[in-house]
């Protein structure tokens, strides 16, 4: 039988297939598969560096040590927070986002800090030349001796300088534009990426410095290439936000040494990108008195309470079937919540076409906002404004009892700072102290919540 000259491989989960595919039988994607050489020829040649063995020997969980090498500052303080309190040595972090973003820009200011405080960091970019990145670090005000730049598509003859120079940290942008030789597949396919991946991360773990990956994102706004790219890593994060705004948010959805779930803001300038120390006041309105329909949530991010606007507009509907629309919120929450005051308050809002929405882009995804999105749809329904500087927190539940949500006392901490007077919170609390400045007000039902109306 004649050997298969061709194979069909999935660019999201690597199955191969010696025939065209619309849909990948094993991960589920569509029109995901591209024509490669069988899995056999894009192997690695015999004698090949074995670079995915770390030489460590069976040994008793109890006779292993625990030292753990300190953490290296980036001299950034939101992004070592982002991290669990810096970079940890030998790691391997993943940072994705939609291109034009400022990804390219993030991570030279990194380097930047870290070569000025006299460490060796390396820039390896397969998608722009010198010349352009020695622009941009003008721009930003980059001056180092010790932040080297290659610009190499070849990992085979990247590596060894990378290796001789010992540097700190290394930053290749992007994983999907480098590509070992001895493969047969091209860049950006899921056999690249894969062993590129996972070469850098055996040089990462043998040598010891940190490796940051720059991905690309796919149209849906996932990370480009194989799933198991996500897994290798030590740290994913996400870098999102609006090319029409000034903003940025820098997300954790994986991390191995510190925290998930986090959250870091950016302000896009002309000399680069600069920390919000305190998001929280970029997504509170500064008007004197609060319009009908707006609340003040807080929504916990990682270990960061972030309080935000929530802004409910509650019309008359024309149509046969009144509109749900929710910006920030989760629209099947908001259909129980509207449930709830139907059945427990008797509010009728079966004619009403029901707009919310989260100011400034934040996505609140917690069912510590129950309260304040119930508060914001009555506040708008029956064209009545909550008190300035009040916050609203509490989970509700199907009969219309208020339960008590997570990090209250931090939630409570940050209002406070803010000066905020007062707040709307569950009848069961778990803070400690009231902080200074600020007066509780406690209710268990739904309807004693909306006596505060």
């Amino acid at each position: 039988m004649a050997k298969i000259a061709t194979v069909y491989e999935c660019q999201q989960c690597g199955y191969q297939s010696p025939k065209w595919l619309g849909k990948c039988s094993d991960c589920g994607a569509w029109n995901s598969f591209v024509e490669g050489r069988p899995e056999t020829l894009t192997r690695p040649k015999a004698g090949a560096d074995t670079f995915y063995s770390l030489q460590s020997k069976l040994a008793p969980l109890e006779e292993i040590g625990t030292k753990a090498p300190p953490r290296v500052m980036t001299r950034m303080s939101e992004l070592d927070r982002l991290l669990g309190g810096g970079m940890v040595p030998g790691s391997v972090i993943l940072l994705g986002g939609d291109p034009g973003i400022g990804k390219s820009t993030l991570v030279l200011q990194v380097l930047a800090r870290l070569s000025e405080a006299g460490g060796k960091v390396a820039y390896l970019s397969g998608e722009e030349s010198a010349d352009q990145i020695k622009l941009r670090a003008e721009r930003l005000g980059v001056k180092s001796q010790n932040l080297y730049v290659m610009t190499e598509n070849d990992l085979s003859r990247a590596l060894p300088q990378i290796e001789a120079l010992k540097p700190q940290m290394l930053v290749v942008d992007s994983i999907q534009t480098v590509y070992q030789p001895d493969l047969g597949s091209a860049p950006g396919s899921v056999t690249q990426v894969r062993e590129c991946a996972g070469k850098l991360l055996y040089l990462a773990k043998s040598r010891g410095f940190t490796v940051l990956l720059v991905g690309h994102v796919t149209k849906e706004g996932a990370l480009a290439g194989p799933k198991i790219l996500e897994h290798m890593v030590d740290t994913v994060l996400y870098f999102e936000g609006d090319r029409g705004q000034p903003y940025r948010i820098l997300r954790t959805f994986k991390n191995r040494f510190g925290s998930v779930s986090e959250l870091a803001v950016y302000e896009m300038r002309g000399s680069g990108l600069v920390e919000v120390t305190n998001p929280s006041e970029l997504f509170l309105s500064d008007s004197p008195e609060l319009a009908p329909g707006s609340v003040v949530v807080s929504s916990l991010k990682g270990t960061r309470p972030l309080l935000a606007e929530l802004q409910a507009l509650v019309t008359p509907s024309s149509l046969g079937m009144p509109r749900r629309v929710t910006v920030g919120v989760d629209s099947q929450r908001v259909a129980l919540l509207c449930a709830v005051l139907e059945k427990i308050v008797g509010l009728h809002l079966g004619g009403q076409d029901i707009f919310l929405n989260v100011v400034g882009g934040l996505d609140v995804d917690e069912p510590a906002v129950d309260l304040g999105v119930l508060l914001a749809i009555v506040s708008s329904f029956q064209n009545r404004a909550l008190q300035k500087r009040t916050l609203v927190l509490g989970e509700v539940g199907l009969s219309g009892e208020i339960r008590p949500v997570a990090g209250e006392a931090i939630r409570l901490q940050e209002a406070s700072r803010l000066g905020f007077q007062r707040a709307i919170l569950p009848k069961k609390g778990s803070s400690e102290k009231t902080p200074a400045g600020l007066e509780l007000i406690r209710v268990g039902k739904v309807q004693h919540a909306l006596d505060f109306l």
